[in-house]
């Protein structure tokens, strides 16, 4: 459980709390590893990609996938999946599995981010941007991995290279899961690694960068929740 307040950082909970962060109460991110938290995951993707005509499935356990659900008092606000490579590969593999053996070949140590969903309200960015750090927070500091794939519609991928880092790995190709094209996008962790060092918990250079990495944990605050991510498993 990781108790945080948009724009404010992240303080200590108290001795024993199963909480990795604590604040004045905005949003919670639970893992979502009950049959509860799937069913409020599955309920936001639905709206949101139904919203945009999208085909939608919910969440399922997986031994090699993780998924955070971000909840205020009422409902799901944003939620993420994060998968592992294993034996039985990725979901990206079913349209790029060529690209992706490309750097599975390198050596790289790689996951996935799918079914990314956020509901629109003024906090959106804020929301966006915890849930994908603490997504990079399970790839990167507990499972080491090295590159980070997903997989978004065109007109998304001007924003999540302006905003994220991300490059175009492989062309856009019609995603039977969601009934709609996708691209193949493609982040090396340590870039990430870089721009949270240099503007992570600094939210007021917002307005002066265009990135989502300002709205990220700052180093310091990422090492608490790591360590209590480790705690709670």
């Amino acid at each position: 459980l990781i108790t945080v307040a948009p724009g404010q950082a992240p303080t200590p909970p108290p001795h024993k709390a199963r909480s990795v962060a604590s604040a004045p109460v905005r949003f919670k991110i639970r893992l979502a590893n009950t049959e509860g938290r799937r069913s409020s995951a599955s309920y936001l993707i639905h709206k949101m990609y139904g919203w945009r005509g999208y085909a939608a499935t919910g969440p399922s356990a997986a031994p090699n996938r993780v998924t955070l659900v971000a909840s205020d008092a009422e409902k799901a606000l944003a939620t993420i999946t994060v998968g592992f490579d294993a034996p039985g590969g990725l979901l990206v593999d079913d349209l790029y599995k060529a690209e992706i053996d490309t750097l599975r070949l390198s050596g790289g140590r790689i996951c996935e981010f799918t079914k990314l969903a956020v509901d629109r309200n003024e906090q959106s960015k804020e929301v966006l941007a915890m849930m994908f750090h603490i997504a990079y927070m399970y790839a990167r500091r507990l499972y080491q991995c090295t590159d980070l794939l997903i997989e978004v519609n065109p007109r998304h991928v001007r924003f999540y290279d302006r905003m994220l880092g991300f490059q175009v790995l492989g062309p856009e190709r019609m995603c039977g899961r969601v009934g709609a094209p996708a691209v193949l996008l493609w982040l090396r962790l340590q870039h990430a690694d870089l721009q949270i060092a240099r503007y992570g918990g600094h939210k007021e250079l917002a307005g002066a960068v265009r990135s989502l990495y300002p709205f990220f944990f700052s180093p310091e605050e990422e090492m608490g929740i790591v360590q209590r991510l480790k705690a709670i498993g």
